[in-house]
């Protein structure tokens, strides 16, 4: 039995909303599954869009997960209004890509340790079919109960960060329309949130104060993906795409011609990592700012955090039980 999301909403801090229904266009769905090959030559605009879920849904690996290492080596994620202090949540992460049925294409667990949503617990599960929606499964630390909602609103924002869910899970490549604008060199170094020493708790004071300038001088491809969505919140993104790795440093959301949002992302390579695939690749931080408040989000994911095709998690990991354990 579903239980009423209305109810609960002001528990997860406006993490989910029931998902508008009008907005769901029919459109070709560009279908992206693990055998998703690399491609030879200067792809499409459609296959870059591919490419890009392809790498940020870790499909290069079997599984991916970002766990806690010791009292505060474990992802922040730091939410600032303009001219207020920083706070934070962090979060663990697991997600699972090996599944070879016909039905499931991954399942991924966060679980919220610390700050306003600490011990909640979401499970999604994504399914081959592009076009089905995905599974909510959370776990309410307040309630201690599970609930299963529908998929939410690609809107909403995720833990009250700047990022969306579309962001995050939802937008995949068939949401949007593609048109490659060219190539170009990528110039200068990724944005980051700068904090002051003494505004940084335990979470923030192992964090850099330097921004990535990996990127800087790599061969990009520019992107633009416009919604399918009628009266959406942007009307296109503006993506800089690696073109070897395919990861996407940074996009710019546009709406009325207007830059209304940024997220740019720090990639790393995946250390120890055996296979040949260039998209193997992980995240160092994401940096999300809203132009119009001025609102910004830093996701850092220390590097000893990550593992990648550990045999020691298992499939019963990703389940409801799982979720029933997590503790407050």
């Amino acid at each position: 039995m579903k239980f009423h999301l209305h109810t609960i909403t002001s528990l997860l801090g406006g993490l989910l909303l029931m998902v508008n229904p009008s907005v769901l266009l029919a459109t070709e769905i560009i279908q992206v599954s693990r055998d998703l090959p690399y491609p030879q030559d200067t792809p499409a605009a459609d296959n870059i869009a591919a490419q890009v879920y392809f790498v940020n849904h870790f499909y290069a690996l079997d599984n991916y997960s970002i766990q806690k290492r010791g009292k505060y080596r474990v992802t922040v994620i730091i939410n600032r209004a303009k001219g207020n202090r920083p706070t934070t949540n962090t979060v663990e992460r697991y997600l699972n890509n090996a599944y070879r049925d016909r039905v499931i294409k991954s399942k991924d667990l966060t679980i919220f340790r610390s700050g306003k949503m600490r011990g909640t617990g979401m499970l999604i599960t994504d399914y081959i079919d592009d076009s089905k929606s995905q599974q909510y499964i959370i776990w309410l630390p307040s309630l201690r109960k599970v609930r299963r909602f529908d998929q939410p609103a690609h809107e909403d924002a995720w833990g009250g960060s700047d990022f969306t869910f579309g962001d995050v899970y939802l937008r995949k490549p068939h949401n949007e329309t593609h048109e490659l604008l060219g190539t170009e060199v990528f110039e200068g170094c990724l944005k980051m949130m700068h904090i002051e020493p003494k505004q940084r708790n335990q979470y923030m004071r192992h964090l850099t104060d330097k921004a990535s300038c990996a990127p800087q001088g790599h061969q990009v491809y520019k992107l633009k993906s416009s919604t399918v969505f009628p009266d959406w919140w942007y009307d296109y993104r503006i993506s800089y795409i690696d073109t070897k790795t395919f990861a996407d440093y940074r996009t710019e959301y546009f709406k009325d011609g207007q830059a209304i949002k940024l997220i740019d992302r720090d990639w790393n390579p995946l250390p120890g990592y055996q296979g040949s695939d260039p998209r193997a690749i992980a995240w160092g931080y994401w940096y999300g700012l809203n132009l119009d408040t001025e609102h910004e989000t830093w996701a850092v994911i220390p590097p000893e955090v990550v593992s990648f095709n550990s045999p020691d998690l298992q499939e019963a990991l990703w389940s409801e039980r799982t979720l029933r354990k997590i503790r407050r």
